[in-house]
C-alpha cells in the first residue's frame, strides 16, 4: 500500500510539473535515430531515395516469392487482392482498370509503398535493392521498361508514368463550384436515400466463394438428374484405325504442371475445365487461335483467327516468351516466361490435354 501511495505521489508530481512546463508530459522527443527510421518518404523528383539497383529478372524472381501470393505471378490479382499492370486505355470507361501502368502518376508511389508497407504482414522486411528489383519488375509487367531493364536511384527520375498528366493540384478552395454549396446546419433533410448502387455487388470474398460453391453443387445436381432421366448412348467402335500419339516425356509434363500454376489465376486445363479471365486450354496444340467456344477474345487474337494462325509448339514458345510483343494488343497481363525450359515443360504439360 506505502508503494502505491509512493508511485501515485510522483506521478501527481510529474504531472504537475508537465503541468508548470506547459507540455502533458507524455512521452519524449525522439531521439536523431528514430527520426532518421521513420524518415523513409520518396518524392517524385527522386528526394528520399536509398542508394541501391535491381534489374527485372531479380525482381520477378522476389516478386514470385513475397507477392505473388496476393497480386498473382504476373501483378494481374489474385481473388480480390489487388491489381497491378494491365488496364492500359480503361480510364475513360465505365469499369476503368487502375493500376500502376494505367493510373498512377509516379514511381516514387510504387517504391515508397513497396518500401514501406509490403510485403503484408512484413512490412519494412525489403532490402533497397530488393525494392528497386521489385520496381523494375513491376514497370516491365506494364510494358513500361524492356526485360533486361535495371532500375537505381541514378536512373530512377528518368522513369515517367503514363498517367502523370492526368494528375493536377486540388483547387476546390477557389473553384466556384464548391464556393456556391450551401451547407445544410438546420431544418436539413429528414432521410438520406440511396439513389444508385455500386455495379458490383459480390465484393466480399467470402460470401462469393459461398455463392460458387453453390453454383457447383446446383451443377452436379443437374447433372446427375440428366444422367438419371437420359442413358448414356452406347460408343460404337471404331470404323477407322487411330493414330499413335507420340509418347510425352513425363518428366517434362510433371515440370510443366508446376509451371502452370504461373497461368492458373487465368486458364484452366482437364475434363473439368471451364472459361475463366483466359480460355480453356485444352487440345490447344496444333489448334487455329481464338475458336474456344464461349470465350470472348480480343481483336488481336481474333485477327490471328483470321490470319489461320495455328498454335503450334514455334508459335507457343514465341507467344509464351512474351505474349504482348507475339500479339500486339492482347488482354493478356502476363509478362512471359524467359526461361526455354520452363516453355518447353508447358508446351509439353499442355500436349499432354491436348491428346
Amino acid at each position: 500500500m506505502l508503494k502505491f501511495l509512493s508511485v501515485l505521489a510522483t506521478g501527481t508530481l510529474l504531472l504537475t510539473t508537465a503541468a508548470t512546463a506547459g507540455s502533458f508530459n507524455l512521452g519524449r522527443a525522439a531521439t536523431p535515430a528514430e527520426v532518421a527510421s521513420w524518415n523513409i518518404d520518396v518524392r517524385p523528383d527522386g528526394q528520399g531515395l536509398p542508394d541501391g539497383r535491381g534489374t527485372v529478372e531479380q525482381g520477378e524472381e522476389i516478386f514470385g516469392e513475397r507477392c505473388a501470393v496476393c497480386h498473382g505471378d504476373f501483378a494481374e490479382g489474385v481473388d480480390r487482392w489487388p491489381v497491378l499492370s494491365g488496364g492500359a486505355d480503361t480510364l475513360t470507361s465505365d469499369r476503368p482498370v487502375k493500376t500502376i501502368g494505367s493510373y498512377w502518376p509516379y514511381l516514387s508511389t510504387v517504391f515508397d509503398y513497396v518500401n514501406r508497407a509490403m510485403p503484408f504482414g512484413e512490412a519494412q522486411s525489403l532490402q533497397p535493392d530488393e525494392v528497386y528489383a521489385i520496381t523494375a519488375f513491376l514497370l516491365y509487367a506494364n510494358d513500361l521498361v524492356d526485360d533486361d531493364f535495371e532500375l537505381s536511384k541514378e536512373n530512377f527520375t528518368s522513369v515517367r508514368l503514363p498517367n502523370e498528366d492526368g494528375f493536377y493540384m486540388d483547387d476546390r478552395e477557389d473553384s466556384p463550384v464548391f464556393k456556391k454549396r450551401d451547407v445544410c446546419m438546420k431544418d436539413c433533410k429528414s432521410e438520406v436515400k440511396i439513389t444508385a448502387r455500386a455495379q458490383v455487388l459480390d465484393v466480399t470474398p467470402e460470401e462469393t466463394k459461398a455463392a460458387q460453391e453453390e453454383a457447383a453443387a446446383s451443377e452436379v445436381q443437374e447433372t446427375e438428374q440428366v444422367t438419371k432421366a437420359e442413358p448414356a448412348p452406347v460408343a460404337e467402335p471404331a470404323t477407322e484405325p487411330v493414330s499413335v500419339v507420340a509418347s510425352l516425356d513425363e518428366e517434362l509434363v510433371t515440370k510443366g504442371a508446376k509451371v502452370f500454376k504461373k497461368c492458373k489465376a487465368c486458364h484452366q486445363v482437364g475434363e473439368a475445365a471451364k472459361n475463366k479471365v483466359g480460355p480453356v486450354l485444352n487440345g490447344i496444340i496444333d489448334q487455329q487461335a481464338a475458336v474456344v467456344t464461349g470465350f470472348k477474345y480480343s481483336k488481336a487474337m481474333k485477327k490471328l483467327n483470321g490470319d489461320g494462325l495455328v498454335w503450334s509448339n514455334e508459335n507457343l514458345d514465341a507467344f509464351l516468351k512474351k505474349p504482348k510483343k507475339f500479339v500486339k494488343g492482347t488482354k493478356m497481363s502476363f509478362a512471359g516466361l524467359k526461361k526455354e525450359k520452363d516453355r518447353e515443360a508447358i508446351i509439353e504439360f499442355l500436349r499432354k490435354h491436348s491428346q
